[in-house]
């Protein structure tokens, strides 16, 4: 790890294509950061299979459309590093010390956990699934990130993994670092319903993969203000969903847009085709860096092959710190 740089560690489970909610969410955050700090980039496949393990056939699929978002987005893997994480057995081997003292009460109450389990209908938890934030305590700490970035959502998993941190530096010796969380000051997008965040399981989301046809589409479809009837009507932009995405993606002229509403002077498809054009802007450029990718498959398998081994040999060097530390380093190796 460079001295002059502290290391975030960032991902996302692999299922699917990511979204603009993702992108505003995260990834325009990892593009712009990734200068800044050594960037670890985990696609996190182990994860995905605590709510996805019937559908293991999609996996590979998922990885590779996963890496090509990342890459379409900005992210470049000449400084960032991405990475598969059931190709480092390492972090298998640390989730296991780290439940030895993590207990079962502590993850049954953890509010994210609880929450996921009532969105997938478990009513029986699985083991895997309920130590996804032990598993996630092992990915920030195997590779000793200083930062992890997240959302409102995801703080309790950071709160238990600092307390996981700081239980196995007590117990043994201080060998890992106790990340910090930088919390993103970004709004979670609404879907285009209006009704719940932007997700592919609700099929209310904008990809980063829609081309403009199909964009042009999703936003004609998307939900307005339901009191607004014809074009001169007052309208109420804070109902409005689209609105919401103007705030987001055009807000050089959202007071301008919101006044224009409320005195009816603008219709809702005007105000469609101007988000249209502003979003379409945005994607763009990451459609024409997917295609070239995506034409050159060997390259994105070899950066996540590379990045992988780097990755690994970080975890090497760490677990070789933490079995010193547990004093089960039997044959020093």
């Amino acid at each position: 790890m460079s001295d002059k740089k502290k290391r975030i560690l960032t991902g996302d489970r692999p299922t699917g294509n990511l979204h603009l909610g993702h992108y505003v969410g995260s990834l325009a955050n990892r593009v712009k950061l990734q200068k800044e700090y050594d960037s670890f980039i985990i696609i996190a496949d182990v994860q995905a299979l605590t709510t996805h393990w019937e559908k293991e056939e999609n996996l590979t699929e998922n990885i590779y459309t996963i890496a090509l978002d990342y890459l379409a987005a900005g992210v470049d893997p000449e400084i960032s590093t991405i990475f598969i994480q059931s190709m480092i057995p390492e972090l298998c081997e640390l989730t296991m010390y780290f439940s030895l003292f993590t207990s079962v009460n502590v993850l049954r109450h953890n509010p994210t956990i609880k929450s996921e389990a009532s969105q997938h209908g478990f009513k029986d938890m699985t083991y895997g699934f309920l130590g996804y934030p032990v598993s996630q305590t092992a990915d920030i700490a195997i590779f000793k990130a200083h930062l992890v970035p997240v959302g409102e959502d995801q703080i309790p998993h950071l709160e238990l993994a600092r307390k996981i941190v700081r239980r196995f530096n007590d117990l043994y010796k201080p060998v890992l670092i106790e990340p910090d969380t930088l919390v993103g000051d970004v709004p979670r997008l609404v879907g285009l319903d209006g009704k719940a965040k932007m997700s592919k399981s609700l099929n209310n989301a904008i990809f980063l993969t829609d081309n403009p046809e199909i964009l042009k589409s999703k936003i004609r479809s998307a939900v307005t203000d339901p009191a607004r009837i014809r074009k001169n009507d007052p309208g109420h932009p804070e109902v409005c969903t689209i609105s919401q995405y103007q705030k987001v993606f055009n807000a050089a002229e959202i007071d301008e847009i919101h006044a224009n509403c409320r005195q009816g002077s603008i219709g809702c498809t005007d105000c469609k085709n101007n988000l249209f054009n502003r979003i379409n802007i945005l994607l763009e450029p990451m459609r024409e860096r997917r295609n070239k990718y995506a034409n050159n498959m060997p390259l994105v398998t070899e950066i996540l092959y590379e990045g992988t081994k780097k990755a690994r040999a970080v975890a090497q060097d760490t677990m070789h710190e933490v079995r010193e530390a547990m004093q089960i380093n039997y044959f020093n190796q």
